[in-house]
This record gives C-alpha cells, structure tokens and sequence, in this order.
C-alpha cells in the first residue's frame, strides 16, 4: 500500500516514501516545511481504494515530548484522486505564541522545522461526516476575522477627534474614520462570499 499514494510539495521531487503504521494508515515526513505553502496529496493509479472507502488526509507537527496533534485537511478517493491542500497557515500553537514572556522560563526548546501527512483508508461515510469538522474549523476563521476586524475599527475610533480638536503634529499623519469603517464593510461583505478569499490576499 505504500506506493499507492503520492505527495507533491512546489519545487521538490514526488514524495511516495509513505510508511505504513497500520493496515489502513500510512505518514510521510514533509521537511523545511517553513518553506512550504501547499501540498497535493494524490492516487498513484498502482492500486485503487478498496471500493466504498476514502483516503482521509491529516495533518501533523511531530512533538517528541506529545502526542500527536492530527489535524484533518480532507480527503481523496477513486472518483476524487487528487487534493490541493493549504497548509502555511498550520503554525504550531507555541510558533504564534513569541510575545509569551515565559518561553524560555524551562530553558531554549528547539522547534520543528518537519511536520507529517498522515493518510487514513476510512469508509466513505467518514469522509461525510467530516464535512462538519472542516465546515467548523472554517467558521472559527469566520468568526476569528470579524472579531479581529471589529476590535480594530473599535481601537482606532476610540483616538476619534473632531478636526477642531485636532492639533498638527509634523510627521504624524491622519487617516478619516470613515475610510476604516468602508475598509471593514468592505472586507466583511467580501469574508461572507468566501471565508477563504483571504488566503488569496
């Protein structure tokens, strides 16, 4: 079963090196995966899937000191060989966390620059099921941009000022309020027809 799947990551040879766990999951090592913005997860065409089942692509940063943490990307299947997958925005929690005064309080912890594919042979049903999941996750970035979005509008018109109060200030310059308010309806309306159009930004 290892060579029935293959990875593609911009600018590196096909990856097929897929390591079989069990009989029904196999993982692959991306390395430098800093570098990387997308990866295609596809059918070889050696072996189908065994019929009624789909091939669930996962997600992965290796942590010798935890568990695995696998995040579902999606899903392949006979009728649906291939899948492009983003991933540039999967940073490790403690990657986004560099304003924690405490990082180095148990000393300088190396992070890895590696993270794995991890493919799943599921029924068909699974695939289904997880629609929900993905939909979820896609709405928690809904939810995370307006949120962001209406503390900043909220934080900028809080130093609001009349043009009477104002006092010029060489070096500094203004932008009116109202052109933030049209920026946020404009990105707001443009987040509502597609929850991923920023990722195109």
């Amino acid at each position: 079963m290892s060579n029935v799947f293959g990875l593609i990551v911009s600018g590196r040879l096909v990856q097929t090196n897929f390591t079989l766990v069990s009989e029904t999951s196999l993982v692959t090592t991306i390395l430098d995966v800093d570098s990387i913005n997308h990866a295609v997860v596809f059918l070889t065409g050696s072996t189908p899937l065994p019929a009624g089942s789909v091939a669930i692509v996962y997600w992965s940063w290796p942590d010798p000191n935890a568990p695995p943490n696998w995040q579902p990307l999606g899903h392949i299947s006979n009728a649906k060989p291939s899948a492009i997958f983003k991933i540039q925005n999967l940073k490790k929690l403690h990657e986004l966390s560099t304003e924690n005064k405490f990082i180095n309080a148990f000393g300088q912890q190396q992070i890895c620059h590696n993270a794995q594919i991890g493919i799943s042979i599921e029924p068909e049903v699974n695939a289904q099921m997880l629609e929900p999941v993905l939909e979820q996750q896609t709405n928690n970035y809904v939810t995370f941009a307006q949120k962001m979005l209406e503390n900043l509008v909220n934080f900028v018109a809080s130093f609001s000022v009349t043009q009477d109060q104002m006092t010029p200030t060489p070096g500094v310059s203004y932008i009116p309020l109202n052109t933030l308010h049209t920026w946020y309806q404009n990105f707001e309306r443009r987040l509502q027809n597609n929850p991923n159009f920023w990722k195109n930004l």
